[in-house]
């Protein structure tokens, strides 16, 4: 349940919310909600790694299933090669 709060502004930054909440078809109340939501979001997201990615997991299918595995010795093959061919 929502609960009230006291906001003071200056005139000028008043008028410019609600000049902006109009253009939205929002209320003067409903765009700060969004606008304080939206800040508290970036500053403390609410998700964690998991939960981010959640709707990703198991999406692919198909593959070389080991390919995880092989990767370190694939990423050191590779650079061995560019260096050799860096010294030709």
């Amino acid at each position: 349940m929502a609960s009230p709060l006291t906001l003071r502004l200056d005139e000028e930054t008043r008028q410019r919310i609600g000049r902006i909440a109009r253009r939205k078809g929002l209320s003067t109340s409903e765009f700060i909600r969004r606008a304080i939501e939206a800040s508290v979001g970036r500053e403390e997201p609410v998700v964690n790694p998991y939960e981010a990615i959640r709707d990703l997991l198991g999406v692919v299918r198909g593959g070389d299933a080991k390919l995880s595995q092989q990767m370190g010795r694939k990423f050191t093959k590779l650079l061995k090669d560019r260096q050799r061919r860096g010294r030709r």
